[in-house]
């Protein structure tokens, strides 16, 4: 695997913020643990890793989706890296206007699985 002293000098790394989301009592080890490895698999720089543990309030109600949404903005970070679909929302309507304001910001909204082979998490 690439290292940080294999990157061509003056070129910046590309950056993601990890978001994940799920009810208070439930863990995200395991779903942080693989999305810090997937984005490492293809070089990326993690810029934060943001946890939102309210359960099933909707996108526009949550603190840490949108400090992501800001990070995309601010140029912190490219790309908001979740696991699951479900961890943004699982209304399909509401997933593509989050993924649309990710867009509106500069950046895009990357899912490593489609929740079809995984547990949910409530989120």
């Amino acid at each position: 695997m690439p290292s940080e002293a294999d990157a061509p000098k003056g070129v910046d790394r590309f950056r993601v913020v990890i978001y994940l989301c799920a009810a208070a009592n439930t863990s995200l080890t395991a779903p942080r643990r693989e999305c810090t490895e997937y984005a490492a698999a293809f070089g990326w720089e993690v810029a934060d890793v943001i946890e939102d543990r309210f359960g099933l309030l909707p996108p526009d109600g949550r603190d840490g989706l949108a400090r992501a949404l800001d990070m995309v903005e601010a140029k912190e970070a490219g790309a908001v890296l979740t696991p699951w679909r479900s961890m943004i929302v699982t209304v399909p309507q509401e997933y593509d206007e989050v993924a649309r304001d990710v867009e509106k910001r500069g950046g895009f909204l990357h899912v490593m699985d489609s929740d079809r082979s995984r547990r949910r998490l409530p989120c």
